[in-house]
This record gives structure tokens, C-alpha cells and sequence, in this order.
């Protein structure tokens, strides 16, 4: 069994609080983690498990064992429970340890119910520093998710395919998400064509027959999923004309490669957006790193209409990182000094070149290094 970085985070929320919502994509890993910390389980999607909780429920409140509801947001009224427990006796935390895959419905749930009374930890599949650095590239292509391909090579791209017919037939519908199981997976391949690109609302409803509000609301039920991230240009005191529509990006790379009927490093070695790719594979295992961490920084792309392109903008409040990705293992100098310039532009007080190097260049201001050192450093 693999260690995750987010029991430690899980842990200590839960001395803190008197209860916790761990949130993350379906199969990433929560109800595992969960199950190693002991206590008395729960699972909404079952009817033997709803009814077991409410006969039990008086007795749970009462006692000392920690109570895991898994699939949380499938039982709406156990919010109200959770918070009149928990006002009966504030004094006591780590009670509660509530797990939900889809972050709209449990998020809205929680403001309504459970304000300041939930810590909230966000859950991704599992990242580089939980595995072997050799295994990048396998995580690379086949994504995070563990019965997914990453550690049964067989798996990918099946298991990849299967997870998102049933998101969009059977998940997302019993959410609520108002949209046809066939339209959706039409959005998807729009969405996987897009990947790495900005987003177009009016462009995408055109060829799907909706406005823009509805691709905008679609886009949103995906993201709440955990399935798509966009992420928003930062444009805080700029003098030059900077791009203003949000770049789209897939969060797990082998739901993106699945989709594209990609099933090798060769045939992904192949593809015209290789880049964008292992662009992608990069931000979001820099962003899911950060927050198994417990670290929250703004993130944000930048480019201007001349062509100046940071892919990752972090906002630490009182400072700012410039990070660009490159599939290389020899940079240049001019990306490097393009980088600078770029930087220069946000005012931006370190900058990093993250690619395939072997071993790292380091001064006052630049760091140039690969994934896993990159990944080291934002942790630390």
C-alpha cells in the first residue's frame, strides 16, 4: 500500500476541528485513507449503510469512535445531524471525517450547514513524491489514479474509459447536473482537443448547439468533478494587453490520454500537443502537491498579446513565482533569458524552469530542475 501525503494533513485537521471533508475525484484514494484510520464507516451510496447510520446514530454521537461518512454528498439531510452534533459539544474534535467526490454539491452543503465547523482537505490521485521517481513517465501517461493503469499497466486506457462513460452516465445525472449523458461526452472531446489552450465559451456552444452560459455551467459541473481545472490569467498591474480567458486544462493526464486514444509513450511522443501535455501533467502535479501540503497560493498562467507566456504564475500574497515548462533536457539560453523577461513583467521574485534536466542550475533568483526537484522544493 502506497503512503498519501494527505493523512498527515487529514490528522492534524481533525485535532483541530470536529470534523473534516475530504474532498477528491472518485477511485483517487479517499475511502482507502479513511479506512486506515479506523472507526465506524458509512457508505451513502448504499442503502444498508443510510439506513445502519440513522439506527445508530444516537449511539455514535455519544461515543469516542471516529464516524467516516463516505460518498457524502449522496445524503443531503445528514448535514443537518452533523451540525446539531456537533453544537451540542464544540469542545470535541476529530469526530467526523466526511468524503465526498464531487466538490459543488458537498462544498454547498457544508457553507449552508457545517460553516467553520469542517476542516476541508482536497484529495487528488496520487503524485510523483508518493512513488518512485522512475515511475514519472508511467504516471505521466496513465494518470494517478490507482486501479487505473499506474501500478497494473494492463488497466490503461480501459479502466481510464470505463471511469468517465460512468461519470457522465451515472455520476454527473445523479448530481443533478441537468445536461444528456451524449452531449456531455461531446463537450469532453471538445474539451480534450482544447487542452493546454484558452477557453472559448461561444466557440464551443456553437459546434454543441448551447450558448454560452450553458457550455460555461457544463464546464463548471466538470470541474466540480475534479475532471477539468481552469485556470484564470493573472493580470494584477500589468501595463501591457495580457490574454484574459481562462486556460483549459484535464487534471489527470491518463483521462486526457485515454480520451485521445493514446496508449503509449510512443504513439504520446507522436501527438502535436505533446507540450501541452506534459505542461498540463506538470501544473497539476505542482498544484496537487502544494495542497497535500496544506500550502494555498493563488495560481495563474500570464501572457501577454505580444507573446510573453508564463504557464505558471504562483501568488504567495506577498510575493510571486514564475515558473515556465519545457519537454526538454538541454534548455537554452533564451529560455532562460525569455523567461527572465517574462518574469520582469509580473515582478515576479524567483523563477523556475522546470524540464528533464539531470541535475540542477541554481542562483539567487533562477532555479532550473526536473519534476522531482521541483516537487521537493514547493513541499518543503
Amino acid at each position: 500500500m502506497i503512503p498519501r501525503l494527505h493523512t498527515r494533513q487529514v490528522r492534524d485537521k481533525l485535532r483541530k476541528f470536529p470534523g473534516v471533508a475530504l474532498l477528491g475525484p472518485r477511485q483517487c484514494g479517499k475511502t482507502t485513507l479513511a479506512q486506515q484510520l479506523g472507526g465506524a464507516y458509512f457508505d451513502m451510496e448504499t442503502e444498508s449503510s443510510r439506513v445502519r447510520l440513522d439506527a445508530e446514530w444516537e449511539s455514535l454521537v455519544r461515543g469516542k469512535r471516529l464516524v467516516v461518512i463516505d460518498e457524502a454528498q449522496q445524503a443531503p439531510d445528514v448535514f443537518s445531524r452533523l451540525r446539531g452534533a456537533i453544537d451540542a459539544d464544540r469542545k470535541r474534535n476529530g469526530r467526523f471525517l466526511l468524503l465526498g467526490s464531487v466538490s459543488l454539491a458537498l462544498m454547498q452543503s457544508v457553507s449552508e450547514s457545517l460553516a467553520g465547523r469542517l476542516g476541508l482537505v482536497r484529495m487528488s490521485p496520487l503524485i510523483l513524491p508518493e512513488l518512485k521517481a522512475r515511475q514519472m513517465d508511467d504516471l505521466w501517461l496513465r494518470g494517478g489514479f490507482p486501479d487505473g493503469g499506474l501500478l497494473n499497466a494492463e488497466m490503461f486506457p480501459e479502466w481510464q474509459q470505463d471511469y468517465l462513460e460512468l461519470l457522465m452516465t451515472r455520476d454527473l445525472p445523479a448530481w443533478g447536473v441537468p445536461a444528456k449523458p451524449q452531449a456531455m461526452m461531446r463537450l469532453l472531446a471538445m474539451l480534450a482537443a482544447l487542452h493546454g489552450q484558452p477557453l472559448n465559451a461561444s466557440q464551443l456552444g456553437a459546434s454543441l448547439s448551447l450558448d454560452h452560459k450553458t457550455v460555461l455551467s457544463r464546464c463548471d459541473d466538470l470541474s466540480g468533478a475534479f475532471l477539468i481545472r481552469r485556470l484564470q490569467p493573472y493580470s494584477a498591474n500589468i501595463k501591457k494587453r495580457v490574454v484574459k480567458a481562462p486556460r483549459i486544462y484535464w487534471r489527470d493526464s491518463g483521462l486526457l490520454h485515454a480520451q485521445m486514444n493514446v496508449t503509449d509513450l510512443d504513439q504520446l511522443y507522436g501527438q502535436p500537443w505533446l507540450g501541452q501535455s506534459w505542461e498540463g501533467f506538470v501544473i497539476e502535479q505542482t498544484l496537487a502537491t502544494l495542497s497535500a501540503a496544506g500550502k494555498r497560493p493563488q495560481a495563474f498562467f500570464f501572457r501577454t498579446s505580444d507573446g510573453y507566456d508564463l504557464d505558471l504564475v504562483l501568488d504567495w500574497g506577498d510575493r510571486r513565482w514564475a515558473i515556465e515548462i519545457k519537454l526538454t533536457s538541454n534548455p537554452s539560453t533564451e529560455m532562460i533569458e525569455r523567461l527572465h523577461k517574462t518574469a520582469d513583467l509580473i515582478d515576479a521574485e524567483r523563477r523556475f524552469l522546470i524540464c528533464r534536466v539531470g541535475s540542477k542550475i541554481e542562483n539567487e533568483r533562477l532555479l532550473v530542475t526536473n519534476l522531482s526537484g521541483w516537487l521537493k522544493r514547493v513541499s518543503e
